[in-house]
């Protein structure tokens, strides 16, 4: 670009040659010379401490501290509400557990509230708690929170082995609509007539009534026996045996699984027998037990015996 500059103190017209690294210079030390000046008014306006800019400065400052006070006091307050949850999310937990670790059967010291199901009361007056005193407590909490958590994963694992347990127990009644004739115990034998043990309970049932397994099971044995006549044996697990003495049919064979309350024969006279009964018997490694002490579990028994 040329500028042509004529005067008439000049004799001749002069042409000046401007390139561009002529402009980039003259923006360059335009910049150089705002932000001189800038500083330098900033400098003295803070070394003489002019009205206007420490007006300014005062109204800045202001700002800036209502900007955090507003900051904390919303984030004490999230605080606050959070803590406030998580306290009574533990105390929810806490009387959870105690339900659950009673109808697992199983006492876990760290989940025993102390005071969840006492009488408390009072008027509400909160504390008030600082920013770090909040947060200390809401991590104190979440760690409470995560404990709990490992102990209803066990909890849960003792509940699914109790369901287990339950299933294999024989709890169920063997025979429906049906009185008990013999209890587990020492009797007269109605046979010899001499004092002996019984070691199960007759149910008195017409020939063919069904007969059902009193719990999950494998059998362990199905067929004759020179005193039991047609006998089952299934084997629960752990050594508990249930066995279903005088059938007159069977409908399972050895080596057969059967589920609770399935049908596994029938009611009948075979064997050492004088007339149509079930012998039911309970034993653990082979030893005879009162099968009341399993039936008693679901109260069918003795609304069946009445």
């Amino acid at each position: 670009m040329q500028i042509i500059v004529v005067s008439r103190h000049l004799k001749a017209a002069r042409t000046i040659d401007i390139m561009p690294r002529h402009l980039v210079m003259a923006a360059l030390a335009f910049l150089i010379l705002v932000i001189a000046s800038a500083a330098a008014f900033s400098w003295l306006s803070v070394r003489l401490r002019l009205p206007l800019v420490e007006e300014m400065l005062t109204s800045f400052e202001v700002q800036e501290a209502n900007k955090n006070r507003h900051y904390l006091e919303n984030n004490l307050q999230l605080m606050a509400t959070r803590l406030g949850e998580l306290q009574a999310r533990v105390l929810q937990l806490d009387t959870l557990g105690e339900r659950l670790s009673g109808a697992a059967g199983v006492k876990l010291d760290a989940m025993q509230p102390s005071n969840v199901s006492r009488g408390r009361g009072g008027p509400f007056k909160p504390e008030s708690l600082s920013a770090t005193d909040l947060l200390e407590e809401i991590d104190r909490l979440s760690q409470e929170v995560s404990r709990q958590g490992e102990d209803f994963e066990f909890l849960e694992f003792a509940l699914q082995d109790q369901r287990v347990k339950d299933r294999l127990l024989p709890t169920t009644l063997p025979v429906g609509n049906a009185q008990v004739g013999s209890t587990f115990g020492y009797r007269q034998d109605p046979i010899v007539g001499v004092r002996a043990l019984h070691e199960g309970f007759d149910f008195v049932a017409e020939v063919g009534a069904p007969v059902f397994s009193a719990a999950d099971g494998v059998v362990l044995f199905a067929g004759a026996h020179p005193e039991y006549g047609n006998v089952i044996d299934v084997d629960h697990g752990e050594g508990l045996v249930s066995r279903y003495a005088h059938l007159s049919a069977i409908k399972v064979q050895t080596g057969a699984l059967v589920k609770r309350g399935a049908r596994i024969g029938a009611v009948g006279n075979t064997g050492r027998s004088t007339g149509p009964h079930l012998h039911f018997e309970v034993r653990l490694f082979g030893v005879a037990k009162n099968p009341a002490l399993f039936l008693r579990q679901n109260g069918q028994m003795f609304a069946q015996s009445r």
